[in-house]
Parts: C-alpha cells; structure tokens; sequence
C-alpha cells in the first residue's frame, strides 16, 4: 500500500462527498484523514489516502473524476500526513513561541510553499497562489505555490500563526532590565491586570503636578477602573518599570487607534530625571512599530519642556521629523513611523 495526498473540488451538495469516497473505494483506497475547505468554487476536499500499489496516479485521478471531483491535485505522501493540520499548526505555533523569528520557515514547512520577504510591510493579499503575512521583524512574507491552490483556511492559519509570532516579539522587545545611567537597575515587562494595585499605590506616590502633566486635567489621576482599562488597552500596550523591592516606579501608555497610537507616561517624582522617561518612550516606539501604527502621538503642555526635550531626542534618534501642532497651552507632537529609519540596536 501507498501513501496519498489527494485535493480535489466538489460541489457543496449532499452526498456528493459521499460518492468522491464510494469512488475511491471501488479501487480499494482506504481514507485515512479528510478535511473540508470550503470556498467560493465549492469545497475542496483534502484526503490522505492509503491505495494499493498497483495504483497510478493517473488512476487515482481518473477515480476522482468518476467521483465528480475536478481540478484534482495528487502527490506521494509519508507518514507525517497522519498528522491532522490542526496539530500541525498547533506543533508549529508552539515552537514559534521559543523563536519567532523562524516564521517564514515555519510557514514554508507547513504549506508547503516558497516564501520570499520583502522590505516593506504590504497589506494582507490573498489569492489562488500568493499570500502575505507581516513578518512581525518588519516587512512581509510572500507566500506562494502554484499547486495545490491556496485555500480561505490556510490563509487564516498562516495569518494566526504570523500573530503568535509577533505577540511573542512584541514581548520580547516589551521586559528587559533598564540599566539607567545614574547605576539604577529597573525590570522593564508589559503590564497586567495583576499590576492594578501597584499602579494604583503609584498615583498615590506622585505629585499633583506629575498627575496634571500626565493626565493634562486634573490633579487625582483615574480610577481604578479607568486605570484597568489602560492596564489592557484594546490596542496598544502598557509597560511598567518595577524597582528591586517589586514597586512600579513608572507606568508607560502606547493606546491605539487607527494608524496612530497615543503615547504618555508617568514616572514617580523620585524617579524623574534619571533617564527613565526617554527609556521608555524609547521602547513604545519599538513596540509601535510590529504593531503596524503609522505615527505615535504625545500630548503634553507647552510649559513641560523636560518632556519636549525628551521627546526631541527620541525623534532625533530614530530620525524622525516631529511635527508640532499647538492649541493654547496644549502642544502635540507627532512622530510619523512609516518613512523613519530604526537606529542601529
């Protein structure tokens, strides 16, 4: 016996499956695996089949057209076919969690395909013989194969294999130990609904005037409902810096929508000045970045020029023009992402 792979294209009537597989069974081929993808020609049925060896694929073929499969597509197989897809994905999404950067490779091996990357991030593209996927590095992965096509589910799962890979690079770029340049050492990781206590306990530590240029209104800062809802934004991140002693001494805010992120932060008053502040903004551009926002916003008054000052040298680092728009005592300043150039790590 032989091992098949074997795609073919069936109305999506009943029972027409059923006679694809009386078909195959009056030649004696045994189905070992089946999965259905449904698409807009009908659906095509993926099989894995154990035939006897006598059998050609021109009669494997000629089997499937009595069946009323057409534009069937047939290949030798081995024994990792046995393995179903969801597995497979679910295997490869695994190990793309201890090196994303070998998404291409992975998707290759999945699919069965040729993936090239090109430089520039594209918008996600479908078709027949040609996907594309973020390379959550920057750029995008080119898939392509000519046979068998490209179906709507191997394009979903490329699409979720690609968002593991850049969850887990945005959280690597996110922890890190910050060493500033006073000797301090601070953690530096994403920040969770588990912080909320914390965060709280650091609003309360700070100065109405830190409260007022964060949060440009006000004195008392957010609720703690408010300040969940920016523990876990919708999109965007949340960063904390926690001290040796498990304290958040900082707070950083990269909230999403559209193609333009709001960034701002908070850091307590002992901890101002030190480098803290540029250090962070620093990393929301990072993570900005592999999120795919085309500019970072940052709210702050004319009169806080320690963050006008920081905000400069950040643009001057990763060569960014800023654009300053000002309203009264309100300046906003825009780093545009899209046509910057990332500085050498």
């Amino acid at each position: 016996m032989t091992l098949w792979r074997v795609r073919a294209t069936i109305d999506d009537r009943p029972g027409y499956l059923a006679v694809l597989t009386a078909s195959l069974a009056l030649r004696s081929v045994n189905i070992l695996a089946v999965q259905v993808h449904t698409t807009e020609a009908g659906a095509v049925d993926d099989f894995l089949i154990d035939a006897p060896d006598r059998l050609t694929e021109a009669d494997l073929r000629a089997a499937v057209e009595k069946g009323r499969g057409r534009d069937a597509w047939i290949s030798p197989a081995d024994a990792h076919g046995l393995v179903d897809p969801p597995t497979q994905a679910l295997g490869q999404a695994a190990r793309l969690i201890a090196a994303p950067e070998n998404l291409g490779e992975t998707l290759a091996g999945l699919l069965g395909c040729e993936v090239a990357w090109r430089p520039f991030r594209e918008p996600q593209r479908f078709s027949s013989s040609e996907l594309t996927v973020a390379d959550p590095y920057g750029g995008t992965l080119v898939l392509t194969r000519s046979t068998p096509v490209f179906t709507p589910a191997e394009f979903a799962r490329a699409q979720a294999l690609a968002d593991v890979a850049g969850q887990v690079t945005r959280t690597q770029l996110a922890q890190a130990t910050l060493l500033l340049p006073d000797g301090a050492e601070l953690l530096l990781r994403p920040a969770t609904r588990a912080d909320l206590d914390e965060v709280v306990a650091l609003h309360e530590r700070c100065s109405p005037e830190s409260l007022y240029r964060r949060y440009l209104s006000g004195s008392r800062g957010p609720s703690a409902s408010q300040l969940l809802r920016l523990l876990e934004p919708q999109r965007g991140c949340a960063l904390v810096a926690v001290d040796s002693d498990g304290r958040v001494v900082a707070l950083a805010n990269l909230v999403g929508e559209g193609e333009i992120a709001e960034a701002a932060l908070l850091v307590a008053d002992a901890w101002q000045r030190r480098g803290l502040g540029t250090a962070l903004l620093r990393r929301l551009i990072s993570l900005a970045r592999p999120a795919e926002f085309a500019a970072i916003l940052v709210h702050t008054q004319a009169e806080n020029t320690a963050m006008l000052r920081t905000v400069r040298r950040i643009a001057d680092a990763f060569s960014i023009e800023p654009a300053y728009d000002r309203d009264g005592a309100l300046v906003s300043v825009t780093l545009a992402l899209t046509e910057s150039r990332v500085p050498a790590r």
